[in-house]
């Protein structure tokens, strides 16, 4: 029995096939302009699967195209969180433009849950326009910015306007590792609050494309004095490993 999940959002597109409990193949792929359409292709031969389970922002298109249900990116987040740990009391998901943080009950249940997909703030969006203002890559971010012995502000966490203060530092004559430094503190405290409005309850998953920006988890960690995250070998298929759980009928009473 071969059963897939796919998860279509707003930058990517990820796909988890399971058969038996078993993962045998994940793929994430750039959602692109006709997101639906590069789905569909990635699945492939409908036929080939028992059942498929779409979740994310384009789940309800997939439907009357080639899923034959739908279940919430909540779920399927914390479904697929516990797969990897599951003794993990809260999911940290950011992704490309929306982040959520998810508070489980020890057997797995939501019990309550934040969502912000309003605004680029604290996103990998954020980071990925601060890190081209800087003139650096993503996977270089922390790195360059563990260096700086300096602690420099900023004080917008809009992409807009902290990108002006991004430019003005450096003009002013400021290191390119001290503004990085300053971006992902920024960046931190914003998850920092995020969190906190919720009350999360360790152990803490961390999932979504920023939790894969090499040594990022660990300097959210230490920002914010929390035990180290829990982080998955591809924190970018949650969703859609979630969603290909449920289609299998695991643990659908999450």
């Amino acid at each position: 029995m071969a059963v897939a999940g796919v998860d279509i959002g707003s930058r990517t597109i990820g796909k988890v096939v399971l058969e038996k409990g078993k993962i045998v193949e994940a793929e994430v792929i750039d959602s692109g302009p006709s997101p639906l359409e590069r789905a569909a292709r990635l699945i492939g031969d409908k036929a080939y699967f028992d059942k498929i389970v779409a979740t994310g922002y384009g789940r309800h298109a997939a439907r009357a195209r080639f899923a034959h249900e739908l279940i919430t990116e909540i779920k399927a987040h914390a479904l697929g969180a516990r797969y990897f740990f599951p003794s993990c009391r809260t999911v940290l998901d950011i992704g490309g433009q929306d982040s959520k943080v998810i508070l489980l009950a020890e057997d797995g249940r939501v019990v309550d849950f934040l969502m912000n997909d309003k605004c680029a703030a604290g996103t990998g969006k954020f980071l990925e326009i601060m890190a081209g203002s800087l003139g650096i890559s993503l996977e270089n971010l922390v790195a360059i910015a563990s260096t700086s012995p300096e602690e420099l502000k900023i004080n917008s966490m809009c992409a807009v306007f902290a990108e002006s203060e991004v430019v003005s530092l450096l003009t002013s004559g400021a290191a390119v590792s001290s503004v990085a430094k300053a971006v992902l503190n920024s960046i931190c405290d914003r998850i920092g609050a995020f969190l906190g409005r919720i009350g999360p309850r360790p152990p803490v998953a961390f999932t979504g494309g920023v939790a894969g920006i090499p040594g990022f988890p660990q300097f959210l960690s230490e920002r914010l004095n929390l035990s180290a995250f829990l982080v998955p070998p591809n924190p970018q298929i949650i969703g859609a490993l979630g969603a290909a759980l449920y289609a299998e009928g695991e643990r659908n009473d999450v």
